[in-house]
């Protein structure tokens, strides 16, 4: 989790989509939520539900955020009057809630879980060259599970068939399992490149 995250965020036009920067959203103890696009953030900021915090950790409403001048590195939203700093970090003033995390079996966290790697050849190609393999394969009963699917690589697919690892003479790097990955856990493997503001509140949350 500077630069952008998951690359610059670009929009049909090829220029950055600011409103679509992601924001670091905190419960009132200080520990990491979820992460919200910019557009949301300001929001929320402009409807006090949220201050924003800057890079020694001091607390601005809208109306004092609004008044810190835009620096080269910050990203800027156009208003009325001037440019508004995109926050980094907001502070949810109300909200004390620690999120339950629930990891769902998805493709994406599937690759998240295996960090887009083939788990039989170890190659890391291009995503759309990265399959999901049913280690029992579906022909055989095998279902739909953390610890029945695992990435692969076209190739190692292909080899592997209707067969188990044992019957291609294939090996699998590690067991697959259901991950337990916390809040913060989530949002780094989920954005690969936080903004450097992030870190205290991630490190400690």
């Amino acid at each position: 989790m500077n630069s952008t995250v998951n690359g610059p965020r670009k929009r049909p036009d090829g220029r950055r989509d600011v409103l679509s920067l992601p924001v670091l959203l905190l419960n009132r103890y200080f520990s990491p939520v979820s992460v919200t696009p910019a557009r949301r953030a300001v929001v929320l900021l402009f409807g006090g539900a949220a201050l924003a915090l800057d890079d020694d950790g001091a607390m601005h409403d809208f109306t004092r955020w609004r008044s810190l001048p835009v620096r080269s590195r910050d990203d800027r939203i156009p208003m009325v009057g001037g440019e508004l700093r995109v926050p980094r970090v907001l502070h949810l003033v109300r909200y004390d809630r620690a999120p339950r995390v629930v990891v769902r079996l998805t493709r994406r966290n599937l690759m998240l879980r295996d960090d887009h790697q083939c788990q039989y050849c170890g190659k890391r190609p291009h995503v759309r060259e990265l399959n999901l393999d049913h280690v029992l394969p579906r022909s055989r009963g095998g279902g739909d599970s953390w610890e029945n699917l695992v990435v692969s690589c076209r190739l190692c697919n292909l080899r592997k068939g209707r067969r188990t690892p044992d019957e291609a003479g294939m090996v699998l790097m590690r067991r697959p399992q259901k991950p337990r990955w916390t809040t913060p856990a989530q949002i780094l493997l989920a954005e690969r490149e936080p903004f450097s503001e992030w870190e205290p509140y991630l490190l400690t949350g």
